[in-house]
């Protein structure tokens, strides 16, 4: 089958999904970007060249996909393009066409409009605001394009075929529960929280997740202050909360970025009676807990990978392939990345794929 054809036959069947209505479907599941290849193989991790006869990485129809995301104004950010870009490398059918981030949302839709008028297969969009950018998504959508939605959401589940978010949620529900864990049973225990940007979702979800776990154990957050994702704003923030807190048992911090700044307020305020868990999964605090020399002694990760898993799942979608671990024939409407607890015991797991602040 030519490439031509199978793009059409591809284009029309996303059409068509779109305009009878797609029910969605929530998956939680965690795609990999590690190679079931050639173990010989040293110039891979997953790619083409590697790949078993049949298998999904195998060589295909070439796949052109357009890619976007905000400024890389921060690790994760940063991240998260460098990973897209990486998993892209791997295959010899993708080209991957990469837009400059950008934190304005008119011209994150004027990138969008000129990937549509391209024609390109497939787009990857972590979109800077995702109500913004839905009415774009859609007239990708409608014209056959399928929108591989990452992080934040659009308004409006048909604009995008495939939606790929990690769990703001579950990181506060995890970060409590290793609070719960560590004070074991100590209901006096001290615990405060800094948080992100305070009037974003994803802040809200996470403090809500970290309050609900923390009821399970008999514990509330005592303090809390909110910074802003920078390392600035860290240090602000935990200046002003050890101020306020002449004891602490437990401390979350949202964001490892802004944890930079956290911990050297703590540093600076010679204060260490305390346990810190962070927040995304940073190269340098994974590094920190893996020293065991500071209070962090634990991470929420919050996956920079997920675009890098939205290239995939574009890659399996124009290719008409599906998720070979499940028994659905199609790639599933929804993923959602797990937010485990990163550990001395577990660090190793986790720091190659970590990105760094």
């Amino acid at each position: 089958m030519s490439l031509r054809s199978t793009t059409l036959r591809s284009r029309k069947r996303f059409a068509t999904g779109l305009v009878a209505g797609i029910a969605v479907l929530s998956l939680a599941a965690c795609t990999s970007n590690d190679s079931s290849g050639d173990d010989d193989n040293d110039e891979t991790s997953g790619g083409t060249s590697a790949a078993a006869a049949g298998s999904n990485d195998e060589s295909g129809d070439k796949v052109v996909i357009g890619f976007s995301a905000p400024a890389a104004d921060h690790g994760w950010m940063g991240s998260i393009t460098e990973s897209a870009q990486n998993v892209a490398d791997e295959y010899d059918d993708v080209e991957l066409r990469v837009a400059e981030g950008t934190n304005d949302v008119n011209v994150q839709i004027s990138q969008i409009e000129t990937f549509i008028n391209d024609g390109v297969d497939a787009i990857v969009l972590l979109p800077f605001d995702g109500a913004a950018m839905t009415p774009i998504a859609l007239e990708a959508m409608s014209k056959g394009i399928p929108v591989i939605n990452v992080d934040r959401e659009f308004d409006d589940p048909n604009a995008a075929r495939v939606t790929v978010l990690g769990d703001n949620y579950g990181m506060g529900v995890s970060a409590g529960a290793w609070v719960c864990a560590e004070a074991d049973g100590n209901k006096d225990a001290v615990v405060a929280e800094i948080a992100g940007i305070d009037s974003l979702p994803l802040t809200q979800d996470r403090s809500k997740g970290f309050k609900d776990a923390l009821s399970e154990c008999g514990l509330d957050v005592d303090n809390r202050v909110a910074a802003d994702f920078t390392v600035e704003g860290g240090e602000e923030a935990a200046t002003n909360l050890l101020q306020a807190a002449p004891k602490i048992d437990f401390l979350w911090n949202h964001d490892d970025d802004q944890g930079v700044g956290v911990l050297a307020a703590i540093e600076n305020a010679g204060r260490d009676e305390f346990k810190m868990i962070g927040g995304a999964g940073s190269a340098n605090a994974m590094r920190s807990i893996q020293d065991g020399d500071s209070v962090l002694k634990a991470t929420v990760i919050y996956p920079s990978t997920q675009a890098a898993d939205g290239i995939k799942l574009a890659r399996l979608l124009v290719q008409g392939k599906s998720m070979s671990d499940l028994v659905e024939v199609e790639v599933p409407r929804k993923v959602q990345l797990y937010a485990p607890v990163v550990t001395e015991e577990n660090v190793d797991q986790y720091i190659d794929t970590a990105f760094e602040s």
